[in-house]
């Protein structure tokens, strides 16, 4: 894709502020694209939208649907607005927090709602924009439904250890249990249509004001998930479906033992003999929600590190190919402008460099990267930056640009003063390094929130290799600061990347 000069701030919507203890769909949404094209940014950065689960502590990036909306980021608010339910028969929960997502009492408040405004549902004589929706999505919809109706009736158990009619999908079985569950069925849509209904409104809003929405791909999904039981043969599964093979990445400088991820590997052959049917439908999916998005862990296109299923670490594992190449010819046929960014971070190859280079996908480059002993080829020193990338402070997986400073070495300290000519400070530093990647060549730069408004560590999204305390930092009510719009503009209109000075939108 060809970017145009411009700037976004990642915010991911949970972390918007709001009266009912996690960021949704509703006003702030509409609020923070305000804030967004009054200061001169085109781009709104968000991590996935799938559903998240208690179970896998409500990360983005592991989910049971790879095309299903998270519920948790439905608006109440707007819930009420269409009809559905009256908000004061329903009191907030208590344990909740302006500063932190308590998930589990969210839930239980919203799963609430949900069945009040199902109800409603049920009282309207027409449901023509419901039925439309089902039918446009019936290829993800119909499966989802049902694996979420399942796993109630099998209080929250895997599919892989449901009765083996349904683990294993038989024809009659699955087609008599969709009269039995019926009900539940259609509530599970229903509340899929309340989120990509209010998701489309807010993304038509968006464009109005010119701001686009960015999103993110992981790369795999998790065993118990809609996918990998309505897809088996996807992935490398044995006859009782359990994964011969999962997912992790090996040893390196930062793990002596490597990441085991634990999620099953795809069965490429597969996929490939089927012209890749799932991941074209996936792309689709995530362009419905967004403008542009990136690929997770992208190096994994050209080859993927697997390990043999029962391995207590990623240690004995091994690189295994992946027809990247041949997927992304066949998906430019469907998308020729494939509007894509890779996650290209870390350790990557010859293979990895290739793709990249062959279909022109930008890159990243993280500024908290920079400023090491390497003062000369370090890809990531603005020097070295290339125009079709995208340039960040740092992302939703590092600390804070405060953070980063505190906890810096003595060299990096001292190579960012050389590098910038000025005193660097814990008290200046996210805004030398906003400057810093507003001046590069790269032609997108992503700011966190985070580091506009100077948090430290308490501001931290996500720590990788970590489970707890993540996903779950909100910007209290006050903390969009609305009040730097104009020297944000001005500094959009110094650096050239106010969306008013490019010819056309990427």
């Amino acid at each position: 894709m060809d970017l145009k000069r411009s700037s976004g701030i990642l915010l991911h919507i949970t972390s918007l502020p709001s009266a009912f203890g996690i960021g949704d769909v509703g006003s702030a949404a509409y609020e923070f694209v305000d804030f967004l094209a009054a200061s001169g940014h085109h781009y709104w950065q968000l991590l996935p939208l799938n559903p998240t689960d208690e179970a896998y502590s409500h990360s983005p990036y592991s989910s049971f649907s790879a095309f299903a909306g998270n519920p948790l980021l439905i608006s109440p608010e707007l819930l009420e607005k269409d009809g559905y339910v009256d908000l004061e028969d329903f009191p907030k929960p208590k344990n909740i927090s302006e500063e932190k997502v308590h998930f589990s009492a969210v839930q239980e408040y919203k799963e609430e709602l949900f069945s009040a405004a199902y109800k409603s549902f049920k009282k309207k004589k027409s449901n023509t924009n419901f039925k439309a929706f089902c039918k446009e999505h019936a290829s993800w919809l119909d499966n989802f439904s049902l694996y979420k109706a399942l796993r109630k009736k099998y209080k929250s158990e895997a599919w892989f250890s449901w009765p083996t009619e349904f683990r294993d999908r038989k024809k009659t079985a699955l087609k008599k249990v969709r009269k039995e569950l019926a009900e539940d069925i259609e509530k599970e849509q229903f509340i899929q249509f309340l989120f990509f209904s209010q998701w489309k409104s807010l993304m038509d809003y968006a464009h109005k004001k010119k701001v686009k929405l960015f999103g993110d791909i992981p790369f795999y999904v998790n065993h118990d998930s809609a996918d990998c039981w309505a897809n088996a043969e996807y992935f490398k599964l044995d006859e009782k479906k359990m994964p011969t093979h999962v997912s992790g990445v090996p040893p390196d400088y930062f793990s002596e033992t490597g990441q085991l991820w634990g999620t099953p590997v795809y069965n490429w052959k597969e996929m490939e003999a089927n012209d890749f049917d799932w991941w074209v439908k996936r792309i689709h999916q995530n362009l419905l929600l967004f403008d542009l998005v990136r690929l997770d862990h992208f190096r994994a296109f050209a080859a993927y590190w697997e390990v043999p299923a029962g391995e207590k670490t990623a240690i004995n594992g091994k690189w295994v190919k992946s027809p990247g190449n041949k997927f992304f010819i066949l998906l430019k046929r469907e998308y020729p402008k494939m509007p894509l960014i890779a996650e290209d971070l870390g350790s990557l190859d010859k293979p990895v460099y290739k793709l990249l280079e062959k279909f022109r996908f930008p890159g990243m480059k993280v500024l908290h990267f920079a400023f090491g002993e390497d003062r000369r080829d370090n890809p990531y020193l603005p020097f070295n930056h290339e125009a079709n990338s995208v340039v960040y402070s740092g992302t939703h997986d590092n600390n804070t640009s405060v953070g980063w400073f505190k906890k810096a070495s003595r060299i990096e300290k001292k190579h960012l003063k050389d590098y910038t000519a000025q005193r660097v400070t814990v008290k200046n530093v996210h805004k030398v390094l906003h400057r810093m990647a507003l001046a590069s060549v790269a032609k997108l730069a992503i700011v966190p929130l985070q580091d506009l408004i100077g948090l430290g560590e308490e501001g931290i999204m996500n720590t990788p290799g970590t489970t707890k305390n993540n996903w779950s930092w909100r910007a209290k009510p006050g903390q969009i600061p609305t009040e730097q719009i104009p020297e944000l503009k001005e500094l959009n209109e110094v650096y050239g990347r106010l969306p008013e000075s490019t010819s056309k939108d990427t």
